[in-house]
């Protein structure tokens, strides 16, 4: 396969930014395709606090990129960062990105989102216009990105280091759209013969997620089932009719993981090191757990855990009506995580009224997180809908065996017990219903008092092979085709 020059063109990307999953693919992928003998360009937005805060260092590039937009003439600076060998160039405008937050304060949105996204797409391909060799491959990720592929197509293409460009947009979920009031159409100087049912226009508003759709040479999601199953009423979020019309151009690859981010046989986070065939270790991560969070030392007591969003799409209420239950029955519990209020607050009151059974942490904390995975039994994932899901990726890493809603990426992932004991990574159920989830956990429960079956198990997930090598590959075919 020939060396490609590739831009990735993303929101945000690990370690410099990072709110959820879209940061660690942004960040990983790219270093995978890099070892396939790739150039790979990352561009990001300069979120100065966040990135200063991860301590990654940056260097001025001496260079900078006009741009118009709502009235106003726009010189943004460009920077320059590493990390691991993958180069980053960062958009400076402090006024759009030097903020508390990168999407908005906690638990709301930026009300200038819009202008702050689109200005970071023009200033994007005016970076790339100063790449030293032309790109062959645009690479951008969920709405924040969505009219890369539509400016490329009308007003760059004068631009001749890009404008043979091909373009892949990807869906990391499809629930967040990025739509605004249609006011923004001309201010914002929008390709106005593309505001129709057929591009971006959305009941007379502009929908982000939908010009990619419209507009880029292919569309991937995040796993093979995910991409299925946005083309269904109950995962298409009102565009699965859009998206039938263009699915000729999409198809689903299963993201991968940094296994050596993720590796409990080197992590420095947890208190003692294990691998397969050597899990003593992993005893000891579970007795520091117990002590440092006042859970009693129980060794009949199996350890349940979940770190999560605490959202709905989660399925964070069925978690709350299965755990009265799991408590009654002598599990243990170690919860991380944060989101709606209510439900934070009633996961409180459980923990403080069980303080040798369960234990609540609000919020995100990368080393408690690892320190959960390292000793944890059984993981628990009942989304209603996981594009990919990442958590469960690393619990299996860990040998924190997961139950999962099989759906999406999940479905993907995890290998059911009930459907092959001899391959099994974890337990899947189907409906997303307190009584199926319980009946999961339960048979989990089950296998887990015999240590053999459960061994197994653990093994067959600790080996499974959740790096990006495959998935990069994959995508490097994907962008061979389109160029081809």
């Amino acid at each position: 396969m020939a060396k490609m020059n590739i831009v990735f063109i993303a929101s945000e990307a690990a370690p410099l930014a990072k709110t959820g999953g879209l940061a660690d693919v942004a960040g990983a992928l790219p270093q995978a395709l890099s070892r396939l003998g790739h150039n790979v360009t990352v561009i990001l937005p300069f979120y100065r606090k966040h990135i200063a805060a991860a301590g990654i260092k940056v260097k001025a590039l001496k260079k900078s990129v006009p741009l118009w937009m709502d009235g106003v003439d726009y010189n943004a600076p460009l920077h320059e960062a590493k990390s691991d060998g993958l180069r980053f160039i960062l958009v400076e405008h402090d006024g759009f990105f030097d903020r508390d937050g990168i999407y908005g304060p906690p638990g709301g949105a930026y009300e200038d989102n819009f202008p702050r996204y689109l200005f970071f797409c023009r200033a994007a391909l005016e970076a790339a216009c100063l790449l030293k060799k032309p790109v062959d491959i645009f690479h951008c990720h969920d709405w924040q990105t969505g009219f890369v592929p539509l400016l490329l197509q009308t007003q760059y293409q004068h631009q001749p280091r890009i404008a043979g460009a091909k373009t892949v947009f990807t869906i990391h979920n499809l629930a967040y759209q990025g739509i605004f009031p249609s006011f923004w159409l001309h201010r914002l100087g929008l390709p106005a013969d593309f505001y129709h049912t057929g591009c971006y226009e959305f009941y007379s508003q502009i929908n982000c997620m939908k010009a990619g759709i419209a507009t880029a040479d292919h569309i991937s999601t995040v796993s093979q089932t995910y991409a299925e199953e946005i083309l269904t009423s109950e995962y298409g979020c009102n565009l699965e009719g859009f998206l039938g019309n263009h699915a000729d151009k999409l198809s689903g690859i299963v993201n991968g993981l940094d296994v050596e981010n993720w590796n409990p046989a080197t992590d420095t986070a947890i208190v003692a090191n294990f691998q397969a065939g050597k899990m003593h270790g992993k005893t000891a991560c579970k007795a520091a757990l117990r002590e440092q969070t006042g859970l009693a030392d129980d060794d009949d007591a199996p350890l349940l855990t979940m770190i999560s969003r605490l959202a709905e799409q989660k399925g964070v209420d069925l978690l709350l009506d299965c755990i009265p239950e799991w408590l009654q029955a002598g599990y243990q519990l170690a919860i991380l995580g944060s989101g709606e209020p209510v439900w934070e607050s009633m996961l409180h009151d459980l923990a403080d009224s069980h303080p040798q059974q369960m234990h609540f942490f609000a919020g995100f904390n990368e080393k408690l997180a690892r320190q959960i995975y390292a000793s944890g039994d059984i993981f628990l994932m009942p989304s209603r809908f996981e594009p990919c899901g990442l958590g469960q990726l690393m619990a299996m890493r860990y040998a924190n065996v997961p139950v999962v809603r099989s759906t999406g990426g999940l479905k993907d992932t995890v290998s059911d017990y009930m459907q092959n004991k001899k391959t099994a990574t974890g337990f899947a159920f189907s409906k997303a219903t307190p009584a199926a989830f319980k009946e999961a956990v339960h048979a989990a429960v089950n296998t887990w008092k015999h240590p053999a079956k459960w061994k197994r198990i653990t093994g067959n997930a600790m080996r499974r092979d959740s790096s990006w090598k495959v998935s990069a590959s994959d995508y490097a075919k994907l962008y061979q085709s389109l160029i081809d």
